[in-house]
């Protein structure tokens, strides 16, 4: 992959990608070309203080391009878009670095590199945490989307010219001058709903039971090799009781079950949460289950890491765990693909979910940095 800087001659062609693509996470996200011939014409793709580039992936296709402004400052910023047909396939990241790389070899030694996005643009957020850029700033209801007519929070991270160099991510200390003490359980207050790229993710209700029941009858056989509720038959009633129960559970913080929904759809996904509970430690485990017809799609994994986030930001986590029986390959790679480590191996831990055998246990688990926790 490289950067080709963009020229005037190029401009028919900078129009077309614009034009042609979306822009779902951005102020205009279907500029029109009288807009951006404009926005040429004035300097705002090439002048002293704006570079743009194309990115070019291994086959020199332009997948995407990023245009670096404020360059006579000692703090550039930057925006990247990439291609509808491209997104997914990791050149965000890899185009991130090359940016970095251009901006801190610059002969000025510019001292950082910042970028800014929605809080739910989940996808750019992973690019720059890829990118080894940092999380500083999370911006209460600072971006305003004119299509939604509705604001939404403003993340800010950045990328020191210290740490390019050293290949490090240093993490802000948050109030590190205050003393750190939690909440107790009952004070916390969060919400009780989020969302990811394709799933909303909420707090269980008791109109949940019929769908949560047919995804069950649905998914019979492979819930049953290793889930031991599942080893009889669930009738509707005892689904219904079980969810009056997680509802009151969540009430009480005693246990945080948490359901899936694909948000075009509105269809009902799987069941995920954090459970098993320590609030003293503040120590979580998730646990999770998926409709059969939903599976090998990547959205429980895209559960976990948004679970796994909301379990660090919100309710002050110092360690998340995903535990999983030895041979559940499908579960062991949720957890991997989310980030998880590997912390060991628990022999003839547990039973199998028929209780007929004995089970190793792999214990997977993400830590709190230990000068954040308490």
């Amino acid at each position: 992959m490289k950067l080709t800087e963009w020229t005037m001659e190029e401009q028919e062609q900078l129009i077309h990608f614009m034009t042609t693509n979306s822009w779902p996470y951005h102020g205009n996200s279907h500029p029109a070309r009288e807009l951006i011939e404009k926005t040429i014409e004035e300097g705002g793709y090439q002048s002293d203080e704006v570079k743009t580039f194309w990115i070019e992936n291994e086959t020199n296709e332009k997948v995407g391009f990023v245009k670096i402004y404020d360059l006579r400052d000692e703090i550039p910023l930057f925006d990247l878009r990439i291609a509808d047909h491209a997104r997914g396939s990791g050149y965000g990241p890899e185009a991130l670095k090359l940016v970095a790389e251009y901006v801190f070899q610059l002969p000025e030694a510019k001292i950082r590199l910042e970028g800014h996005t929605r809080q739910d643009n989940f996808a750019m957020r992973k690019t720059f945490e890829r990118a080894g850029f940092v999380k500083e700033a999370q911006l209460r209801q600072a971006w305003f989307s004119p299509k939604e007519s509705s604001y939404y929070d403003a993340v800010t991270y950045g990328l020191t010219r210290e740490d390019f160099l050293k290949g490090t991510a240093t993490p802000v200390k948050w109030d590190e001058d205050f003393p750190k003490t939690y909440p107790a359980k009952e004070e916390l207050t969060f919400a009780e709903e989020f969302y990811t790229e394709r799933l909303l993710i909420r707090a269980p209700k008791v109109e949940d039971a019929d769908e949560i029941w047919k995804a069950v009858v649905n998914s019979d056989a492979a819930l049953k090799e290793w889930m031991p509720w599942a080893q009889k038959k669930q009738s509707l009633e005892q689904i219904t009781t079980n969810i009056r129960q997680a509802v009151a559970d969540f009430i009480t913080r005693k246990d945080l079950r948490l359901q899936l929904y694909l948000r075009e759809t509105g269809e009902f996904v799987g069941a995920s949460g954090l459970h098993r509970i320590d609030w003293n430690v503040r120590k979580f485990e998730i646990g999770y289950w998926i409709d059969s017809k939903f599976e090998g799609k990547g959205l429980m994994t895209e559960a976990c890491e948004r679970i796994t986030q909301f379990a660090f930001e919100e309710l002050l986590a110092n360690r998340v765990e995903i535990r999983c029986d030895s041979e559940n390959v499908r579960s062991r790679s949720v957890a991997e693909r989310a980030g998880f480590k590997l912390e060991g191996i628990l022999q003839n831990d547990s039973l199998s979910a028929d209780g007929e055998k004995l089970r190793d246990t792999c214990i997977y688990a993400k830590v709190r940095e230990s000068q954040d926790s308490i």
